[in-house]
């Protein structure tokens, strides 16, 4: 170790994760279990849907109920369940406060956290994009030009295309060299993501005061948690400028958030666009609720902003049937699905691929799958619907948020088995795992 002290730093550093990781999981796990107040409210939920299902089962079940044992039953499922959404309240919100006190120590979910807490929407960088545009748009026709000529002449940078990198280790389609004030653009790369990208740059170098103000009160441990989300706020801002809020929303509106038309009319890719149409959420102005989610071609999600009701894995792999999955198998082409989970909730989900061009033979291109998904009863209001019975339910697509927590018991793309608390034998199985020739369970 003496001779590799690097090596020696990392693999400490390595352990030191490991071990805080360990503790973390046993100490939730201590006090799920000697938490008096948790215990309590899980046993007060448990009791309650036990009182539900009963008075159901008798008004189910027996036939001869006259009007006001009826009433008397229905009365007291509505009493039962009224307090079971109370307690269940109760719960949700001890785990916040626990969450609140107790943050990721990831980068990546502190910043997911954030975005979740606005919403996905910042009034205040809305505001400052709108008056950055409008500054741009003096100078000349919102673009390329415009941006390359207003970055030369506030702010001394240049802009380079093509040729080799400021950092030739670095990967990546743009650097910007706040050194020698270049802003480098791999020859590839498109037009979207130089107009992007210059708009990002923009925005940090202009408005710096209102990208800190955002941060003030967000919680970021790590030095390396601010510089993301700060890269973050600055796409925000970005795209509020390329896409100015009432603009888009009217223009989405009048295509029926056709993706494509807007990809012509402000001249930006599939996931930007995807991206600003989930920010759509000013009070009073609001556009159509979408989630969004995007992932890798090993299947592992890489962002993902969560709709309401439903439930989107914040990592890991979902269901295998969701079509952020099925478009890899059928690239630059628009995969949508109406998709039913247990609950009976209904959504329309749209995934496309999308794909960082390669910048020389040897150069792999990084493939990504962008999903959108929307409640399907806003489905009709969307270009997508065109051609979809959405009142025929047996079209649907029965699907759940990831195996572990799918409660389908007889899906053939089951992956991996359901949670089963207390190392019971699990009710539903993969279809690999055969129940008579079980891996790892007891005898």
């Amino acid at each position: 170790m003496a001779q590799y002290p690097a090596s020696a730093a990392a693999l400490a550093r390595l352990h030191r994760a490991y071990s805080g990781a360990i503790a973390n999981a046993d100490a939730y796990a201590d006090r799920l279990r000697s938490d008096p107040l948790l215990s309590q409210l899980l046993h007060q939920i448990l009791s309650g849907i036990t009182a539900v299902r009963s008075s159901a089962e008798i008004l189910e079940d027996v036939s001869d109920l006259d009007e006001a044992e009826r009433r008397r039953f229905l009365a007291a499922i509505g009493r039962d369940a009224r307090t079971l959404s109370d307690v269940a309240r109760n719960l949700i919100g001890q785990f916040e406060t626990s969450s609140r006190s107790r943050r990721s120590v990831s980068p990546a979910r502190e910043i997911d956290d954030l975005i979740i807490e606005q919403e996905n929407h910042f009034p205040e960088l809305e505001r400052v994009a709108d008056a950055l545009r409008a500054e741009i748009v003096g100078a000349g026709p919102f673009g390329i030009a415009t941006l390359t000529e207003l970055l030369d002449s506030k702010f001394g940078v240049s802009v380079v295309v093509g040729g080799p990198p400021p950092d030739p280790e670095f990967p990546g389609q743009h650097r910007f060299d706040a050194m020698r004030r270049v802003m480098w653009f791999q020859g590839s790369s498109t037009l979207a993501t130089r107009q992007f990208q210059l708009a990002r740059l923009y925005g940090e170098l202009a408005a710096a005061d209102a990208i800190a103000h955002t941060l003030e009160s967000a919680t970021l441990s790590t030095p390396t948690a601010r510089r993301l989300a700060s890269r973050a706020v600055g796409s925000y801002l970005a795209g509020a400028m390329v896409f100015p809020y009432s603009k888009v929303l009217e223009d989405a509106e009048a295509a029926a958030y056709d993706i494509a038309h807007i990809r012509q009319v402000y001249n930006a890719s599939f996931e930007q666009v995807a991206h600003r149409l989930v920010t759509l959420r000013r009070p009073g102005e609001e556009g159509l609720p979408f989630g969004f989610l995007r992932s890798d071609p090993a299947g592992r999600l890489t962002k993902h902003f969560p709709l309401p009701g439903l439930l989107l894995p914040n990592s890991g792999h979902a269901c295998p049937l969701w079509a952020i999955y099925g478009a890899f198998r059928k690239p630059d082409a628009l995969l949508r699905q109406v998709v039913r989970f247990s609950d009976g909730s209904r959504y329309l989900f749209l995934a496309r691929t999308v794909q960082k061009r390669a910048g020389s033979f040897r150069e792999q291109p990084a493939l990504s799958s962008v999903m959108l998904a929307c409640d399907v009863l806003h489905a009709d209001r969307t270009i997508y619907a065109s051609g979809l019975d959405l009142l025929d339910l047996s079209a649907d697509i029965p699907v759940g948020p990831s195996c572990r927590l799918c409660t389908r018991r007889n899906c053939a793309s089951r992956q991996e088995e359901a949670l089963s608390p207390g190392g019971n034998r699990p009710e539903t199985r993969a279809p690999l795992l055969p129940s008579d020739l079980a891996l790892g369970d007891p005898a």
